[in-house]
């Protein structure tokens, strides 16, 4: 008698959804330097984190998006603190 896995627990979904969110993050992460960085930084700190915890194999990916996330922030906290708002004015 010959014992086979379901196919549920031989496909690579989570490590495949893992790789996505570390790519993801890493785009959030650089498009957010440019705009929308008040939202587009926390998301990608919370896919790169979500990536690195289910554990890519784009590891280099998802430290990428968590830099460039929180690079996000410290943008908004400069032109906050050089402006008094959150706005950009030019």
């Amino acid at each position: 008698m010959r014992l086979t896995a379901p196919a549920t627990a031989t496909r690579r979904t989570g490590f495949q959804d893992a790789d996505g969110m570390a790519v993801a993050s890493f785009v959030l992460g650089l498009l957010g330097l440019l705009v929308l960085n008040v939202v587009l930084g926390p998301v990608a700190i919370a896919l790169a984190g979500t990536a690195l915890w289910r554990g890519t194999a784009r590891r280099g990916r998802a430290l990428l998006g968590l830099g460039l996330g929180i690079a996000d922030l410290l943008v908004l906290a400069a032109l906050v603190q050089a402006d008094q708002t959150v706005s950009w004015s030019l």
